[in-house]
């Protein structure tokens, strides 16, 4: 009985099922977590080359516009209600040749001003798997400088 009873497959079938269908749908769900920040991260890159393209076609040379040109960047990045991403547009400025940006244009003393607005996108995306434990909220960052004009210091 012993022998006919170690030779028995019947069974087999769903034992291995059971051991590998749960893995396969961590798997599957982890695709799907990674593939949605993924997209994400995209959403919010196409936000700032957005707002780089209205900053060059409209300077954004005065708070009124640079608040403008937040809002319209907000309003790309933020289609749906959940979506929880910041977004600011401030002025940056960059003397002769440096390669720091300044806020303040008075610190450049003599030679040409680079005049920059600075789109910057955040957002905090919690995934699922962080409900059970594993890992933690990612924060995604996307930062653009755009020139739109040069001015010459006496």
């Amino acid at each position: 009985m012993l022998k006919q009873l170690c030779c028995d497959q019947r069974g087999t079938m769903v034992i291995e099922t059971a051991i590998v269908a749960p893995v396969l749908v961590l798997m599957s769900l982890g695709a799907f977590q990674v593939s949605s920040l993924v997209a994400r991260q995209s959403e919010l890159d196409s936000a700032a080359a957005e707002g780089a393209a209205i900053a060059i076609a409209s300077p954004p040379n005065t708070d009124a516009k640079r608040t403008t040109l937040q809002q319209v960047v907000t309003a790309s990045v933020n289609g749906k209600p959940s979506d929880t991403a910041v977004v600011t547009a401030t002025a940056a400025y960059r003397c002769n040749a440096a390669t720091a940006y300044v806020t303040d244009p008075t610190s450049c003393t003599s030679g040409v001003i680079s005049n920059f607005v600075k789109i910057y996108i955040t957002e905090t995306y919690t995934p699922t798997w962080v409900r059970y434990g594993i890992a933690s909220a990612i924060t995604f960052r996307t930062t653009r400088y755009v020139e739109f004009s040069q001015t010459d210091v006496p």
